[in-house]
């Protein structure tokens, strides 16, 4: 059976940097999964991902890009994809940390065979904004390509037949602050 963590990355006061955050929570509000897979927010980690790297087969990371797309296209990149950026070149505001931390476990023998990063490119990154409609448009495609890479990988999922709280808790605040 394989390992596989799907994980949201990125700052819930950032606007559209907190996609990867919003989406970790709300698959796994809305999504079950078989055993081996876990999906978990991250928020924005720094070289602790190494921790979340290792002992899995397949990390799955979401995070908003700056990739020079329109704002709401949705890319997937693979390792390799990934780690051909020098760790001063930057997909997203955590970039020189996903391959850094994937140098460092592929070192250690114990990282993950296969890393994708669901990228979305953002359009509002000011602190206490709210996610833009055309990220919020592009997130059943990214749920999507979320999905297909598990099943891929010999995951398993299925739509819960009653959703959960995502218990997507800023969103609630952005809204104060805004109004």
């Amino acid at each position: 059976m394989k390992k596989i963590r799907i994980c949201g990355v990125g700052s819930v006061l950032l606007g559209d940097d907190a996609v990867g955050p919003y989406m970790a929570r709300w698959i796994a509000a809305n999504y079950e999964f078989g055993e081996g897979v876990e999906v978990e927010d991250l928020g924005t980690p720094g070289l602790d991902l190494i921790a979340y790297m290792t002992g899995i087969d397949l990390l799955i990371l979401i995070d908003s890009v700056a990739n020079r797309e329109a704002a709401g296209t949705v890319t997937v990149y693979d390792k390799a994809a990934i780690t051909r950026q020098r760790p001063a070149v930057r997909l997203d505001p955590h970039s020189p940390c996903i391959t850094e931390s994937i140098f460092i476990a592929e070192l250690a023998g114990d990282g993950p065979e296969d890393v994708y990063l669901i990228g979305i490119t953002g359009e509002k990154l000011e602190v206490g904004a709210p996610l833009s409609e055309s990220v919020r448009k592009a997130i059943p495609l990214a749920v999507d390509r979320v999905l297909g890479r598990v099943a891929l990988h010999g995951g398993s999922y299925r739509k819960r037949e009653v959703p959960r709280d995502p218990d997507i808790w800023w969103e609630q605040a952005t809204m104060r602050v805004s109004a």
